[in-house]
């Protein structure tokens, strides 16, 4: 049985983290609504984005001047996965939700016979992929000073992405990142993005015709790669909600148990120092009844 002093010790230590853990569910409770409001706000705007593209496409449909971000290669044999996770941890687990379906992507195209090659986007993801697919590795795109996600810093990705895409490096592009939906809730999601991969239009009884000058195929082929720069940019909004929601609420759980862990601690101490006290008199009264 620990003495007194260790149980206070303990006791001291884990009122200190409980300390820590509080101000940074504060902190990620400050910083998850702008980061939710960020997301929010640009639902809309890539969703009609991804509308109109999508309308446009179904125009082109496979006709041979279709541009290649739209068409693709005509193969499907190496996959660039994208993997954008945080650069710092301690958020539950959003970053290794995200490393493992790439992980489980990854595997399932290896076992038929294609060709993996791995960009990610944040050190918690790479850290988490290396050990099992670190000879995959053909980039990393460094967040660690961004404080505020960009469109600038998803046009830096997008770059790097659609340069390998015209270098004929890979065939289909797929970004994984985390949906949020609230602060206890993140879906793990990939999304293609090369070849350009838009539902279906709506039916919804009315058929508008547009003429579009120039050719929809001139149309597509400069909006694509902002289509990409669009959907990394959405994903890394989502992304930035996801982490502060998810740290939010382990932070929360960490200082619950840290709480839980001090009334542990504070009555083991009482008890022991209730045993010695009772111990101390016991000697006493047998001193005094042996005189």
């Amino acid at each position: 049985m620990p003495n007194l002093k260790d149980l206070k010790t303990r006791i001291e230590s884990v009122k200190s983290t409980r300390k820590i853990t509080k101000a940074m569910q504060m902190v990620a409770a400050a910083k998850l609504r702008r980061a939710q409001d960020a997301a929010e706000q640009a639902r809309p705007y890539t969703e009609r984005f991804n509308a109109v593209l999508g309308a446009l496409a179904a125009s082109v449909g496979g006709s041979d001047s279709a541009p290649k971000l739209l068409s693709g290669t005509g193969s499907d044999q190496t996959h660039l996965l994208v993997v954008m996770t945080a650069e710092r941890g301690l958020c539950g687990g959003f970053n290794s939700n995200i490393a493992k379906l790439a992980r489980i992507k990854a595997a399932e195209l290896i076992a038929a016979g294609k060709t993996v090659k791995i960009l990610t986007v944040g050190k918690k993801g790479r850290d988490a992929i290396k050990r099992d697919f670190g000879d995959h590795f053909v980039g990393h795109v460094d967040m660690s000073e961004v404080k505020n996600v960009a469109y600038s810093d998803a046009q830096g990705v997008a770059k790097d992405v659609l340069e390998r895409f015209d270098a004929g490096e890979f065939d289909v592009a797929t970004i994984f990142y985390s949906k949020f939906v609230n602060v206890v809730s993140q879906i793990p999601t990939a999304q293609q993005i090369i070849p350009a991969d838009f539902d279906a239009p709506e039916e919804d009884g009315a058929t508008t015709l547009y003429d579009y000058e120039p050719d929809e195929e001139a149309i597509l082929a400069d909006l694509l790669p902002r289509g990409v720069a669009t959907q990394i940019f959405s994903a890394l909004l989502e992304n930035g909600a996801s982490e502060q929601g998810a740290r939010m609420s382990a932070m929360d759980n960490a200082t619950r148990n840290a709480g839980d862990m001090i009334d542990r601690l504070t009555i083991e101490f009482n008890r022991s120092r209730q045993a010695v006290i009772t111990n101390e008199l016991i000697e006493i009264i047998s001193g005094a009844e042996a005189l």
